[in-house]
């Protein structure tokens, strides 16, 4: 079972202005932005197997960034990065499995055989879904993103067990996904009045249970705002 509900105060985000938090003095630092979707994959995680005293959360403002993170923090200059035994280490999937694995807490990783390649499989293609989405933003979006939805709808239906992926219990898989679902489903709805549930009923499932989940509610993104980020990224005039 997940770990106790932690009713965390948000810290404020650092920006151009900021001081750099002292850098390996023991401790354990996540990077994040409270709208980016990599980082919201760490943030769940991190909240899920509770691990608020032994993960400090630390929001970046991507649109005004600290000249001090790229220089001497993370030099890809992206979040996430979890600051971690005297080293940074980035890449959402490759982070959510190193906390996993390097963490106390409920382990989301399936021991079943054929879970655990079903597991695999599915990270591996949550690349290539957010690829087909976001692509579709420039194209004919409903009739290019549908695919990419249905895919999951299918994924599933393997462990009828469900509501998750990998069955009755969360993974790294919905972890992998959820912070994309949430942020596609409000832009689709909101400019393209496209309901990404309809017809899946196995999605609508997943989304109801996923929303429901304590670890999850606190990282959750204003749809009011992905509407309004996404469409200045993405629907732009160039």
């Amino acid at each position: 079972m997940a770990a106790a509900i932690v009713n965390e105060h948000l810290p404020t985000p650092l920006d151009a202005t900021s001081e750099q938090p002292p850098l390996f003095d023991g401790t354990t630092r996540l990077y994040v932005s409270y709208t980016c979707p990599f980082a919201q994959r760490v943030w769940i995680l991190r909240n899920y197997k509770g691990l608020h005293d032994k993960i400090k959360l630390v929001p970046i403002d991507l649109q005004n960034r600290p000249a001090w993170y790229k220089e001497k923090v993370y030099h890809e200059n992206k979040v996430p990065s979890l600051e971690h035994n005297g080293k940074i280490i980035g890449e959402s999937l490759d982070l959510i499995k190193y906390v996993d694995s390097n963490f106390e807490g409920p382990s989301l990783h399936p021991n079943d055989p054929a879970k655990k390649e079903f597991a695999e499989e599915l990270i591996t293609y949550s690349d290539t879904f957010n690829k087909i989405v976001f692509t579709s933003f420039k194209g004919d979006t409903v009739k290019e993103a549908g695919p990419a939805f249905d895919h999951l709808e299918n994924a599933l239906h393997k462990f009828n067990d469900g509501p998750f992926f990998l069955g009755h219990e969360l993974s790294l898989v919905d972890i992998a996904y959820i912070p994309f679902v949430e942020k596609f489903q409000a832009f689709l709805s909101g400019v393209w009045n496209y309901d990404i549930t309809a017809g899946r009923p196995k999605l609508t499932k997943w989304i109801e249970e996923v929303n429901k989940i304590d670890a999850y509610k606190p990282t959750k993104a204003d749809p009011k705002v992905i509407v309004e980020m996404f469409s200045a990224r993405f629907l732009a005039k160039h």
